[in-house]
């Protein structure tokens, strides 16, 4: 594993500047990624159920992911790791920035959680042919550049009837309006500069930077309530949404 940032045609180095600037700041649940500590139980709810579902497990009892192998890609901080993994899975989270990876070590150290945290990326990880039950691909997506290469090694991560997430932004006016406008630079929700518009994703574009090999098995939007910060299911896509894909 190198000690440096990984390097590959994906990557935006500033964005990797972004958030490593910020890697301190994980687990402050009142700092910059308070809005990921209020999503994580409503997307981590969706995963346990979706992937229950549709790998033929009962989504109720402690551990529903017993057994299943995890990817967490763009795992940041280990949020969505850590729940993951305290649902019984063998989690392995990976991301391009090594002050993330130090940060999410520590603190799996500091839950006692058991959790492989690797400074790499996913066309290096799917050049050795692992391969997951389910790949979380959430929020990741609109930070990177060449998108359906980047799409198509993750395809490659997921083994044959299993399973990926993916939440994202859309590209859409009134994303641009809300999650960037408004939410960066209005309510200061997130700081200036974390999304930009070109990079938002279109629900196609994932479907087919993916290929035919996925069939949707479910897709829904995400709405956020202002006034106590909660999120809540809507059909509407066009600013927030979550999709769920099995491989053939």
């Amino acid at each position: 594993m190198s000690s440096q940032n990984p390097q590959s045609p994906s990557i935006d180095p500033r964005e990797v500047a972004h958030f490593e600037s910020l890697a301190h700041r994980w687990w402050d649940e009142q700092g910059p990624f308070w809005p990921l500590h209020r999503l994580n139980s409503f997307r981590a709810d969706y995963v346990r159920q979706q992937a229950c579902a549709a790998l033929g497990r009962p989504a109720g009892g402690e551990l529903p992911f017993a057994g299943l192998k995890v990817l967490d890609i763009g795992c940041g901080g280990g949020i969505l790791s850590e729940s993951v993994a305290r649902l019984g899975a063998r989690v392995q989270g990976i991301d391009i920035a090594e002050k993330n990876i130090h940060v999410s070590r520590l603190h799996a150290e500091w839950s006692e959680l058991d959790i492989d945290y690797r400074l790499t990326t996913v066309e290096e990880l799917s050049a050795s042919r692992a391969q997951f039950d389910l790949v979380l691909n959430m929020e990741v997506v609109e930070h990177v550049e060449r998108l359906p290469e980047f799409l198509g090694h993750c395809a490659r991560l997921v083994r044959p009837g299993g399973v990926m997430v993916v939440a994202t932004i859309n590209r859409t006016l009134v994303a641009w309006l809300t999650a960037i406008i408004g939410a960066e630079w209005v309510l200061r929700w997130l700081p200036k500069g974390t999304h930009h518009y070109r990079k938002l994703v279109k629900p196609k574009e994932v479907i087919t930077g993916l290929g035919p090999q996925f069939r949707v098995l479910d897709r829904t939007g995400v709405r956020v309530n202002p006034f106590d910060r909660s999120f809540h299911y809507t059909p509407y896509m066009g600013v927030n949404y979550m999709m769920v894909f099995e491989r053939a």
